[in-house]
């Protein structure tokens, strides 16, 4: 069996306007800011002679790699981007970019946005719209059931809030 695996298929074209800047300042911070600082701690360590065992030179090499493969990915990815603003109908349903608010069979409630692939974070409350949550909420009414499969077996989530905030 071989090392092929195909890539990846792209995940959504759709971000919101906060997670626009957010990556357009990750590009700015690595191309204009951390890159030219490592490019001159390389060069230093290239200077002091044998590179072949210099972690220095090695190192600074392998994350001027890591930096120019994310930078080429952030600017392609934000070439194809859509940023949307605003729910793309009635404001009593999810859409994306809607906070909304999950209650549990045991009465537990969670509260996520709905955002695109690239600026999901379960940490700060956002899911992406291509998740299976994400996908189950979109165009939702409030006080609709949502089921869903999860490893523990199916789960049953009532919308019971939807917000659009700035």
């Amino acid at each position: 069996m071989g090392r092929y695996r195909p890539p990846r298929p792209a995940g959504s074209p759709y971000i919101t306007s906060e997670g626009e800047k957010a990556l357009r300042a990750e590009l700015h911070e690595l191309w204009k800011v951390e890159r030219p600082e490592v490019t001159k701690a390389v060069s230093a360590a290239a200077a002091n002679g044998d590179r072949s065992e210099n972690g220095d030179y090695i190192y600074g090499k392998k994350r001027l790699r890591e930096i120019d493969s994310r930078v080429r990915f952030l600017r392609k990815r934000l070439d194809v981007l859509q940023v949307v603003e605003g729910p793309l109908g009635d404001r009593n349903k999810a859409w994306f970019g809607a906070w909304v608010t999950l209650e549990d069979e045991a009465g537990q409630e969670q509260v996520w946005r709905i955002v695109g692939p690239d600026e999901f974070d379960l940490s700060q409350g956002k899911i992406s719209c291509d998740s299976p949550l994400g996908r189950a909420l979109l165009g939702k009414e409030i006080d609709t059931e949502v089921q869903l499969d999860t490893p523990d077996g199916k789960a049953a989530l009532v919308l019971t809030g939807v917000s659009y905030r700035r």
